[in-house]
């Protein structure tokens, strides 16, 4: 565990101070335990393979997209990687500096950005991403292939509804719309 208490104390604390309260603690769990073992699996990879190649987590998904979308618009890189048009910017010109990536006008429109990797960019992501998946592989180990594909799957469902339904439920809860609470599922 990265933090000063374990999983399970962290755990016991939340449900001893919110336990009163009618909560659904089972998403709570689960959504809460995604983030922290995304937290911990970026860490890892920050740590170890990325660490050795001089990149962020941030550097390596442009990197990632970039290289499987083969020049995409710099707005759908931002949208892909999770991140604003003014800090792509910041990354693109750091990943230009090294040589990884270059700019290129859109052929059909002049105010859109396309960007591609460099040879040196190519070269690195081949070399690079084999020793990223090993890690992914390491961090994966515990689970079984089974567990491994039910994860996979269970993360494409989140997804998947997100994309579906999560900007209309954004709005309503912006708008303060009372929001339809999901069944209360039973404490354990």
């Amino acid at each position: 565990m990265t933090g000063h208490h374990t999983l399970g104390e962290t755990e016991q604390a939340v449900q001893s101070r919110l336990g009163s309260l009618p909560l659904d603690f089972e998403a709570m769990n689960a959504i809460s335990n995604i983030y922290r073992a995304s937290t911990a699996i970026r860490n890892h990879l920050e740590r170890s393979v990325l660490h050795e190649n001089d990149l962020t987590w941030t550097a390596f998904v442009v990197l990632w997209v970039v290289w499987i979308w083969d020049g995409p618009e710099t707005r759908h890189v931002a949208e892909e990687v999770g991140i604003s048009k003014g800090t792509l910017t910041g990354v693109v010109k750091t990943l230009e500096t090294r040589g990884l990536l270059e700019r290129h006008d859109h052929p059909d429109d002049g105010r859109l950005v396309l960007v591609r990797l460099t040879t040196g960019g190519q070269e690195l992501m081949t070399r690079l991403f084999p020793a990223f998946n090993a890690e992914e592989s390491f961090v994966a180990n515990p689970l079984t292939s089974k567990q491994r594909t039910g994860l996979a799957d269970s993360l494409r469902a989140i997804l998947a509804h997100l994309e579906q339904g999560g900007t209309d439920r954004q709005a309503d809860v912006r708008a303060g719309a009372e929001a339809a609470r999901p069944r209360r599922a039973s404490r354990r």
